[in-house]
């Protein structure tokens, strides 16, 4: 059984900083590549960004590029997305995925497993 929990959601103002942590019960970990999603509401759930099963490249949607950053721990079965300068169209649910294969992936239906999502809301 995999299990996604995200955490590290909550309020900022707009340029402000976050860090979401994605756990995962998967025990091959690191077989898995990971993708972070988001849906903002009345919006469909879009791509934000994917790390390879190494960590060693990923892959970011132009809204988010040079300011998202995500990474992974491997020996915490663990993977984050850093999020700098934040602005008030960030607002959303944020998902983490994983994928049983390897490659970057923004298409959901890659996506084996989804973790229930946490709020991110930022203010103007």
């Amino acid at each position: 059984q995999v299990q996604l929990v995200e955490s590290g959601g909550g309020l900022v103002q707009a340029g402000g900083s976050l860090r979401l942590s994605c756990a995962a019960s998967i025990r091959t970990f690191s077989t898995y590549a990971m993708g972070w999603f988001r849906q903002a509401p009345g919006k469909e759930r879009e791509f934000v960004a994917a790390i390879s099963r190494s960590g060693g490249s990923t892959y970011y949607a132009d809204s988010v590029k040079g300011r998202f950053t995500s990474s992974r721990d491997n020996a915490k079965s663990t993977v984050y997305l850093q999020m700098k300068n934040l602005k008030p169209e960030d607002t959303a649910v944020y998902y983490c995925a994983a994928r049983d294969l390897g490659g970057l992936r923004e298409v959901r239906s890659d996506y084996d497993y989804w973790g229930q999502g946490t709020q991110v809301t930022v203010s103007s």
